[in-house]
Formats: C-alpha cells, sequence, structure tokens
C-alpha cells in the first residue's frame, strides 16, 4: 500500500514538473506583452483578488527546505542522541535483568523507570529549550527580511518579503537584487545575472526581453530563483514560485550538504570520548565484582549503573540552552542570530576578515576633487563623471552617489541642466574583472560619447591619449609616471582615486561592448574622502586585545587602505595584492595568509580564496561585508557577517546579522559566544572529572568491600538530582580573564582533565570508605566491623554516607572548579546555580531520614558522621584548589 502511494505521489509529482516546464515554455516563446495574458496579469500588476486566486491556483512561495520541521522530527532530535541511546540500550537490558529474567519475589523494575524518567528528562528539556530558541530566532530573523520591489494595483511598486510573491506578479529588478522565483523578462537594460547557484559558472550572463523557443538557465528572457542581479535593471513577470522554480525541484541535488562547523566538531569529539571512556570502565567494573563478589547479576546491576553515571545525558539539552541563551543575550546587542551554532563560532573566532568601506570608515562618501591630469580642477570632468553615473543603471555605489550629489548641489546652471541635455544610447556594466563601467551618451547635437570610470590602472591599460595642458597627446610612460605620481599623492592622503575617459563619436561592431573601452582619451581623476570612523581605532584594539586578528580583504587599492589601515592603528606591512594572489598555488596562499593583515585589488573569487585558506590552516575565521563582492567569501568562513543594510545576496549568505556596521558590537558577540563556550566547558569537565573520580572510587570498593559501596538504585538516582542541578549552568557567571581570547574544542584536554582532577575526589571517596567502615558503621551497629560487614544495617549505614558525600563533594567541585580563582570569594557563581546545587545537596542529605530512603535501602546517619563529613569537605577543598593551581601552572588554563 505505501509502495502503490510513493509511486502515485511520484507521479503526481512529475505531472506537476511537465506543467511548469510547459509554463515556462510558453512565456519564454511568446511576445513579451502576450506574457500577461499566459499569467493572468496586466501590466499594472495583480490586483488584490488576483493575489489570493494566484496563490490558490499556484501555491505559495515557500522553498521545500524551508518548512518547518514536523512534531515528530523535532521530538526525534531531541531524545535521540549517542547519550540517551545508551541510556535506552541500559533500561532495556535492566528491564530484562530487573523483572523479565528475575525470580517471581525479586522482580523491581525501579532502576528502569528512573533510567526511563532520565531520558524523558533530558529529552523534554531539550525539546522545550529548542522550541524556545526556535521560535527565539524566528522572531528574531522577522526583524531581517529578503524583500523584492512588485508592482500591484492597490499599491503600486513597493518591497514585499519573498514569500508573499505569486506566479503574475510584476518584480522589479536591479544590481544587487536576488531573484525572488523563476520569472520572464518583460523588459531590460543591460541585465546581467550571476546564476553560479544553479550552473556553477561564476560569469554573468546577461538577460534580454527577446522571446526564445527554450526554457532553460541558457534562456535569455528566463531568469530563475537564486540567480543575483549582478548590473543593470529590467521589469520581468513571475511564472513559477516555490517548490516548482528550478531551484526547489532540484533543492536536493543543488543544496551543498554544510560542512561540519569548528563547534559541531568540538562537541561531537568530546562527546565519542566521554562514550569510549564508558566502554571501557563499564566491562572492567562487571568483571572485578562478579569475581570478587560472585553475585554476577548484581554485577551486571551495579555495572548498568556505573554506565548511566558516566552518560552525560543532560549535555545536549545544556548546549541548546547555551546557545539559546546567547542568542537573546546578544538580541539586545542589537545582534540577529540566524544559525544558532554560530554564537560559538563567533567566540572561537580568531580572525575576523573584513572589508574597508562602512567598517573602518564611515560608509560616508565624499566627492574633495575633480583634477585634470595636472592635478587641477577641472568642471569637465565632473561633468562627464556626472554622466557617467547619472546615466548607468546597475547598483550605484556610494561613489556614484557622490557624484551625483556634488554635481546637483553646485550652482552652475550648465552643470545643474546635464540630465536634460543628454539621453543614454548604450551601457557597459560594471564587472569586478573590468573594474570599471561605459556608458554610452549623445547630446541634442547628436554628438555621441563613450564615457568611461574606473580603476586608475584599468583606465591607463584602456586609454591611448590623455589631455595635456589642453590638448590630447599619445599617452606615454613618461606621461603614464606623471599620472600614477599624482594618484600616489591622493592615495597617500587617504583618497580613492578613479580615472575619467571618453571617446568621441565610436562606431562599435553591433551592440556595444568592452571591446570597445580602446583607445580612450584620458582627461582626469576623482578623489573621493571615506574617513575612518571614530570608533574604529578603539574597537579594533579590543578584538586584538581578546585574541583575534584583523584583517582587511578588499577590491580597492593599496595605497588608499594603507592610509586609513594606518588610521585605525592596524600594522599594514606587506600588502598582498590581487595580482600575486593569482598566481600562487593554494600552500603558497595560506603560508602568506598567515603573516599578511591587508589584501587590496581583490576579486570577489579571490577574497573566498583568502578565507578558505585561512581556514586549512587551523583558524576560525569571521566573514564581514556587505556586498555583492563578499557573499563568496561569507558562505567559506565559519562564520559569516552582514549589516541589515547589505544586499539580499549577503544578508542570506550571512549566520548573523548585525543591525548595525559597527565593529564594537560585533565585540559583545564575541564575548557573548566566548561565554557559551565557557558554561558548557564547564559542565563536560567537571562532570567528566568527577564521574572518573567516583569509577576510580568503586573499582578500590569492588575490589576489597564484601558488599557494593552503593546500590545500582542509589548510584542513578544520584545521577538524576546532580544532573538536574547542573541545568543552571547555561546562566552561569564568566570570569572576564577568560573572555580575553578565543577557545578552540580541544578533546584532549577533557581526558588530560579527567585524568588529573578525578583521583582528587576518590582520595576522598577512600577515606570515607574507610572511616565508615571501620569507625562510624561499628559504633552505630555496636560491634566489630568483621562481624557486622554483612549485616543490613550495616550496609545501609555505609551506602548512604557515601550517598551523601558523593552528592557534597560532586556538587562543591562545580562550584571549586568553575573558575581558576577562589571560590565564593574571588569568583561568585549565578543565583540559578546556587540555588540549584544547594537544593540538591539538600535533597540527597534529607533523603535517608525518609520512608523513601528506607525503601531504597539507606539508614539515618549518626551526628558524629556529618561532623567528619565538614571535615571531609574542607579538606577536599583544599586538595582541589591546590590541584587546580598545579593544574594551571602546568597547562597554562584550567577550563
Amino acid at each position: 500500500m505505501k509502495k502503490m502511494m510513493n509511486k502515485a505521489f511520484l507521479a503526481a509529482q512529475a505531472v506537476r514538473r511537465d506543467e511548469v516546464q510547459n509554463r515556462l515554455l510558453s512565456a519564454a516563446s511568446c511576445e513579451a506583452e502576450k506574457a500577461y495574458d499566459l499569467l493572468h496579469t496586466v501590466p499594472e500588476g495583480l490586483s488584490a483578488a488576483g493575489v489570493e486566486e494566484a496563490r490558490e491556483t499556484y501555491g505559495e512561495n515557500r522553498m521545500p527546505h524551508g518548512e518547518k520541521e514536523t512534531l515528530a522530527k523535532r521530538l526525534s532530535k531531541a531524545f535521540i542522541n549517542p547519550f540517551t541511546v545508551v541510556l535506552i540500550l541500559l533500561a532495556a537490558v535492566s528491564l530484562c535483568t530487573d523483572v523479565f529474567w528475575a525470580a517471581p519475589g525479586e522482580k523491581n523494575p525501579i532502576t528502569a523507570c528512573i533510567i526511563t524518567v532520565m531520558v524523558l528528562l533530558s529529552g523534554i528539556l531539550r525539546f522545550v529549550q529548542e522550541t524556545r530558541s526556535g521560535a527565539a530566532a524566528a522572531k528574531l530573523s522577522e526583524m531581517v527580511k529578503t524583500t523584492a520591489c512588485v508592482r500591484r494595483q492597490e499599491t503600486g511598486e513597493r518591497e514585499i518579503p519573498f514569500r508573499e510573491i505569486v506566479v503574475g506578479d510584476m518584480v522589479r529588478l536591479s544590481a544587487g537584487d536576488m531573484l525572488p522565483a523563476d520569472v520572464r523578462i518583460l523588459s531590460a537594460k543591460d541585465l546581467f545575472v550571476s546564476q553560479s547557484a544553479l550552473t556553477g559558472e561564476s560569469e554573468p550572463v546577461e538577460k534580454t526581453a527577446a522571446p526564445q523557443k527554450s526554457a532553460t538557465t541558457d534562456t535569455a528572457c528566463l531568469a530563475f530563483m537564486g540567480s543575483t542581479v549582478v548590473s543593470g535593471s529590467a521589469l520581468a513577470v513571475v511564472v513559477a514560485v516555490g517548490s516548482d522554480t528550478l531551484l526547489g525541484q532540484a533543492a536536493g541535488q543543488l543544496t551543498e550538504k554544510p560542512s561540519e562547523t569548528t563547534f559541531e566538531k568540538g562537541v561531537g569529539s568530546v562527546s565519542w570520548v566521554l562514550i569510549r571512556f564508558m566502554l571501557v570502565m563499564v566491562p572492567v567494573v562487571l568483571v572485578l565484582n562478579g569475581l570478587t563478589k560472585g553475585n554476577w547479576l548484581s554485577a551486571a546491576l551495579f555495572a548498568i549503573s556505573i554506565a548511566v553515571g558516566l552518560t552525560p545525558e543532560m549535555l545536549p539539552m545544556i548546549v541548546t540552552t547555551c546557545l539559546a541563551q546567547g542568542a537573546v543575550a546578544l538580541s539586545r546587542e542589537r545582534v540577529i542570530v540566524k544559525d544558532l551554532h554560530a554564537i560559538q563560532n563567533l567566540g572561537s573566532m580568531d580572525i575576523l576578515c573584513t572589508d574597508k568601506t562602512g567598517t573602518l570608515t564611515q560608509d560616508k562618501v565624499v566627492l574633495e576633487y575633480h583634477l585634470d591630469i595636472h592635478g587641477k580642477e577641472d568642471k569637465r570632468v565632473l561633468r562627464h563623471a556626472f554622466l557617467n553615473s547619472f546615466y548607468q543603471t546597475g547598483l550605484k555605489n556610494l561613489m556614484d552617489l557622490a557624484i551625483i550629489d556634488h554635481t546637483l548641489s553646485s550652482d552652475d546652471p550648465v552643470l545643474l541642466g546635464l540630465s536634460g541635455t543628454y539621453h543614454k544610447v548604450d551601457e557597459i556594466p560594471f564587472t569586478f574583472e573590468r573594474r570599471r563601467m561605459s556608458v554610452v551618451v549623445a547630446d541634442e547635437g547628436g554628438k555621441t560619447q563613450m564615457i568611461t570610470k574606473g580603476a586608475i590602472e584599468e583606465m591607463l591599460r584602456i586609454s591611448a591619449f590623455v589631455e595635456y595642458d589642453g590638448t590630447v597627446t599619445a599617452l606615454t610612460d613618461e606621461m603614464k609616471a606623471i599620472v600614477l605620481r599624482e594618484v600616489n599623492r591622493l592615495n597617500d592622503g587617504g583618497m580613492r582615486v578613479l580615472g575619467v575617459a571618453q571617446k568621441t563619436n565610436p562606431s562599435p561592431v553591433g551592440a556595444f561592448s568592452a571591446a570597445d573601452e580602446d583607445d580612450m582619451v584620458l582627461i582626469g581623476y576623482l578623489a573621493f574622502l571615506d574617513p575612518p570612523k571614530d570608533t574604529a581605532a578603539a574597537a579594533i584594539k579590543s578584538l586584538q586585545e581578546r585574541g583575534v586578528a584583523v584583517k582587511v580583504l578588499t577590491g580597492d587599492n593599496e595605497r588608499v587602505t594603507e592610509s586609513i589601515c594606518r588610521q585605525v592603528g592596524l600594522s599594514v606591512g606587506h600588502i598582498l595584492l590581487g595580482g600575486e594572489l593569482e598566481n600562487m598555488t593554494d600552500e603558497e596562499l595560506g603560508r602568506a595568509a598567515g603573516k599578511t593583515t591587508v589584501f587590496a585589488k581583490l576579486s570577489p573569487g579571490q577574497k573566498a580564496r583568502v578565507v578558505t585558506a585561512l581556514r586549512a590552516g587551523g583558524h576560525c575565521v569571521g566573514f564581514m561585508g556587505d556586498g555583492i563582492n563578499d557573499a563568496a567569501a561569507m558562505k567559506k568562513s565559519d562564520v559569516g557577517i552582514s549589516v541589515d543594510t547589505a544586499v539580499d545576496v549577503a544578508k542570506e549568505s550571512a549566520h548573523v546579522i548585525l543591525l548595525e556596521k559597527d565593529l564594537m558590537v560585533l565585540e559583545k558577540g564575541v564575548i557573548q559566544g566566548r561565554k557559551t563556550y565557557a558554561n558548557l566547558i564547564k559542565y563536560i569537565k567537571m562532570t567528566a572529572s568527577s564521574n572518573f573520580g567516583n569509577m576510580l572510587s568503586v573499582l578500590a570498593a569492588s575490589a576489597f568491600l564484601p558488599f557494593l559501596p552503593m546500590a545500582a538504585l542509589h548510584l542513578i538516582l544520584l545521577n538524576l538530582i546532580y544532573d538536574l542541578s547542573c541545568t543552571a549552568l547555561p546562566w552561569d557567571n564568566v570570569d572576564a580573564e577568560f573572555l580575553t581570547r578565543p577557545r578552540q574544542w580541544d578533546a584532549s584536554s577533557i581526558s588530560r582533565f579527567m585524568v588529573w582532577m578525578g583521583p582528587v575526589s576518590s582520595l576522598f571517596d577512600i577515606t570515607t570508605y574507610l572511616v565508615l567502615y571501620f569507625v562510624i558503621c561499628p559504633a552505630v551497629c555496636g560491634g566489630v566491623y568483621h562481624t557486622l560487614a554483612d549485616t543490613t544495617e550495616f550496609v545501609a549505614l555505609f551506602q548512604a554516607g557515601w550517598f551523601i558525600e558523593s552528592m557534597w563533594t560532586q556538587s562543591l567541585v562545580l562550584h571549586m572548579l568553575r573558575t581558576p580563582r577562589l571560590p565564593l570569594l574571588q569568583s561568585r557563581a549565578a543565583l540559578p546555580v546556587n540555588l540549584l546545587t544547594g537544593a540538591g545537596i539538600a535533597v540527597i542529605t534529607v533523603i535517608p531520614f525518609t520512608p523513601l530512603g528506607t525503601a531504597i535501602g539507606l539508614a539515618p546517619l549518626p551526628g558524629s558522621y556529618f561532623a567528619f563529613l565538614a571535615l571531609v569537605v574542607m579538606g577536599y577543598m583544599a586538595l582541589v584548589t591546590a590541584a587546580k593551581k598545579r593544574y594551571i601552572r602546568r597547562y597554562g588554563e584550567l577550563l
């Protein structure tokens, strides 16, 4: 039956795909005007009723992988992990030995029930925390919406979220936009689209409105969801949405499985260290108790309880809680976390790669000078620059806006009337490879000019002439030297310089293209000032003090970049240029990247290569950017950081969104990430070391005592209450010095900490054994120890004594080892930690004096025991403090 349903579903899917493909083909092959009728829309856009009808007919614009996880899947994630699987197996074994295989009068399901309760508590707490954190993350994500400009009848053109778009909507596209759906281009001006997410091709392709009899990514009049507008503009109509889009249909094949982050690798390695340790210890305990006590069934039950004690089943829940707590705390600092795991990666980050504009600088570019070749102010240079910036249809950058603002604020009537005396003929859009863009304009008299603006090196390469002393002369090597000398002078003053060139009455072969950008006449320069932010120097110093190296990756030239970097306190040294990088192997780049602070004249692909090389060198790398050219590098980083004002593709690539483009805000994110790591590692190290110490104590007791030091049920109950007291750790305080440098996950440090600190607790456990066995229990029972050791009262007193002492020492070690300082005096735990650990100690201490204690085989202890316990606790705290100091001297850190 299930197979038949699957076949029917697949058949329905195939029919749906055919219907969508036919719709795309029909839209592509018809004239633009007829596409309106095909998609039941009009040039003014859909009406409100038409939107609802289209949504009902064609579905919503939601991707399959973007759907919320089902309740069943979320429950599965919460309950199924390596630790709970171990507990479930142990519960099954306990059920067999205690119930199914036990004698009729000895059936006792309590152990299996408590293990089941532990699994339920761990799973339920994790499920609740993940549900809450998911809701919090969704609420935060609503603050950052990916939108498109859509024309509708009642509202006109306005930005709406992608998910509200339907088939038949009219969409306005411009540079920096992501395609919100599969669309038919109705009109276009120099529209170039990157389809790398679909085809893997990095080169942008041009899209036009001309009909074609095909419906593939090569079809010029179709553009597909997941593509990015590189330059130009267009009006398009939506043909397919959501799972019907090309990207939606092939989501499984096109979406790369994300590689494990530093955080996921770290938690995974720690988990398996603990599990391997348990798999080694449990058989040893089983064999030792079986041989010495002669009761293999009892030995098996005790071994099960040891396995439960060694299993940190609360780890998944505490991980989730720490991350959720971090996300909420960061939201108060105006930092939105899209991926919870990115919080810990922020804390681990030891290299921050950032662009220059808007991060180190004020992002308020001002046109300072418009100069001729001699370096003298020239309005003719400004006039040509204005025509280039005003008539280009690509994404106007800050320099374009500065040129336009400067011109329109002029009181020169010639400059103010430029937009009415020229019209655009054609355009050659900007590309990161050419680093220039051109427009072709014509004046009222029919004179045509190609005006090109771009990086000075590129302008020198395409220019054959130069205007010098009012005449046009050949651009000789001597003239190039004059030009570069003037440009270098401006760059050294922290100014960004663009060259302006023109060519009169150009004669293209066919449409204008980059091939026509030759034999130009260089007429002058534009000098822009983007001063550093007031807070940049302080922010960089603060990040460096916290162990985060700041590297600048920019497409700008090296002289401007060096000037800005020096002003904000960055040590520049050798600047690695894109041209040098291009000729390096990955190994050579890896060596160079680690020693280089500033990278200049980089293409988007080269930025991504630098990030990849740094990660390959063992660094945790963050990348902060806001432009189209930053998206690839953000995807390659451990944590991509963008801002709310970034272009769509940059926001989609980021893991973290800053509502303020300021490094001071980012520093707060780094601190919160380190707090998250600190509280996670506290639980792991302290639980692992105390469990290891308990197991050493158990081994010693198993070898020399004629009875078990604690019943299996006692061990499991003790572990349950201790784990519950640890659930407050995500809210614990963290010492300021711990936050001064990044921390990497290291499973070997867990093993080292266990071996070093565990025996300290064992020493006091064994002392407790000796005093209980030889002094306290015989005194209470009234006789000599060797005549009483087999009595029920003696065993109950002994087990109650270790039961209480274990909880006291385990809980106190949490306070002792959570900080390298003196606890309570120099470093205090948070109130929730104090309350829960205090409550855990109180509950365990009271149990032997209650009917529950009697029912599970524990006896009330005399006052002399508690006097002894006070001495044990004081001695334990003193020895742990000494061991802690020695550990820090040897290994350099505690956690």
